[in-house]
């Protein structure tokens, strides 16, 4: 739960940092730090993506993943559900400032591949490496959010906090089901969608890494078939 804990925080720092001194900080300097934050992520992912034993694995993950995410859309879908939740919190079509901060930034920091995968490391790896990433990433972003949207962005910690400390615990639950083996792969694959997030945040490609998301999950199977045939394990 550490990197849960630490991401909330952020958030609720980021945030206070942002009503109070937000609007002294040049634009320019903002862009940087994220453009900063963004190569580490690129490290994070791709130092995970470098575990992988199997290579054959982490490619055929991606690419069912890929179909499935796509035919699914899991993007729009989730689109369509923060559309849904900002239409359930407002009052006859319009919504306080406050509702809107708050619905606006729960759902970019819980909706994304860093949240789950961070989540997934934590609980089943006991390593906090993307969390502390994104928790950087979400503490910035609260800071410009507060700035401009208001107290509602300091609130988005709470479900925060639940959401990830939820798969976090879910996941820790799983730790002694999974083997090593298991767990490297779908750190790689999950690693490689990390990367693409990083591509994102630096504007270097727009990657769909929200419809590549079951590849991660894809990879549990495809792992206990290679290691139960004993194939490049």
């Amino acid at each position: 739960m550490l990197g849960t804990i630490v991401n909330t925080l952020a958030i609720v720092f980021g945030g206070v940092m942002g009503l109070l001194f937000g609007h002294a900080l040049p634009e320019r300097m903002k862009k940087t730090v994220i453009q900063g934050i963004g190569l580490a992520v690129l490290l994070i992912g791709g130092s995970m993506a470098m575990q992988t034993k199997n290579p054959i694995i982490v490619i055929m993950s991606l690419v069912l993943g890929g179909v499935l995410g796509e035919w699914v859309n899991i993007e729009l879908r989730l689109q369509h559900f923060g559309e849904w939740l900002e239409r359930k919190f407002s009052k006859n079509g319009q919504e306080s400032g406050f509702t809107k901060a708050f619905v606006a930034t729960s759902l970019i920091y819980c909706v994304g591949a860093m949240a789950i995968m961070g989540s997934l490391e934590s609980g089943l790896t006991g390593k906090h490496n993307i969390l502390f990433a994104k928790s950087m990433l979400d503490g910035i972003s609260a800071l410009v959010f507060a700035s401009s949207m208001g107290t509602g962005v300091l609130v988005s910690a709470l479900p925060v906090f639940v959401y990830q400390g939820g798969i976090t615990l879910a996941a820790g639950l799983l730790q002694g089901v999974f083997s090593s083996q298991v767990i490297a792969e779908m750190g790689a694959t999950g690693g490689l969608l990390i990367l693409g997030i990083g591509f994102n945040i630096l504007e270097i490609k727009e990657i769909k890494v929200g419809n590549l998301l079951p590849a991660i999950f894809i990879a549990v199977p495809l792992t206990l078939f290679f290691t139960t045939l004993h194939l490049g394990m």
